[in-house]
């Protein structure tokens, strides 16, 4: 499972470090590959020289630095913007069962929509445009804001909620997705540590299920606790590969010296 490609940009004595760090073993079974791939906007790169994959059923954690593409990347594979440079490749039985969760600030919570409203809404490529939400989906919106202990909250508006429940209606959501892929950007944020636990062991049962999750996050501790995998990024690739030999303190100093020279 394990996977790792330095970057190709960073400095001499930093490249010797993450050399060491780097696990180079070949993937099984790659859902999501990218060679030398750049994302940004206007033809200028927020992030570049990615290169690795991610493999089915793995957990990978994409860290770093604030300004360092994390997020854009993201974007990028989900399909927002097209690669300025490199390779995305996608499994195509994959690509479109990608199911993302992008940042709460980046939510219209201003929109009239009950909590269930929403929540069904995850099963809108199971139902389409012109087929009844019938009692099956209905049952599964419902239990599947049970299982994130909001079922009282149904009828509410969503620009009721607070944070920590917003972000479980959410989670909510991706359950009747049903995706085999899960790509989460900064899932925890603005959330007490209890909805944080709760909503972390969803993500480790829908791993232990087979799906592979990617997650932007900033909680460095909560990534060695349970993320197998983790890409450092600082504007470009700083190391790709096991968790505990991607965030060494050796590292993360060079991704944040690699950020400011980027800026």
């Amino acid at each position: 499972m394990g996977h790792g490609l330095v970057g190709c940009c960073v400095s001499g004595m930093a490249m010797s470090i993450l050399e060491a760090a780097v696990d180079t073993s070949v993937s099984g079974d790659p859902v999501i590959a990218l060679r030398e791939a750049a994302f940004g906007w206007r033809g200028r790169a927020a992030v570049q020289a990615v290169s690795g994959h991610f493999d089915r059923g793995s957990m990978t954690a994409i860290a770093g630095p604030n300004g360092a593409g994390k997020s854009t990347l993201l974007k990028g594979i989900v399909g927002l913007m097209r690669p300025l440079a490199g390779r995305l490749d996608i499994d195509p039985q994959e690509r479109r069962r990608l199911a993302w969760l992008p940042q709460a600030v980046e939510m219209d919570r201003s929109f009239p929509i009950t909590v269930l409203d929403m929540v069904a809404m995850g099963a809108w490529r199971r139902v389409g445009a012109w087929r009844g939400f019938g009692h099956t989906e209905t049952q599964r919106a419902w239990q599947a804001l049970e299982t994130v202990g909001l079922a009282d909250e149904a009828g509410r508006m969503v620009g009721a909620l607070s944070g920590g429940q917003m972000q479980r209606a959410l989670f909510a959501r991706l359950m009747l997705q049903d995706a085999q892929v899960l790509l989460l950007d900064e899932p925890f944020a603005a959330v007490d540590s209890h909805t944080a636990d709760v909503l972390m062991q969803l993500l480790c049962e829908w791993n232990r299920e087979g799906r592979t999750v990617v997650a932007v996050l900033h909680d460095l501790a909560m990534v060695r606790a349970h993320f197998s995998q983790t890409l450092l990024l600082a504007g470009r690739q700083i190391v790709w590969g096991p968790t505990a030999q991607v965030l060494t303190a050796r590292n993360l100093a060079a991704a944040r010296g690699a950020l400011q020279e980027w800026l």
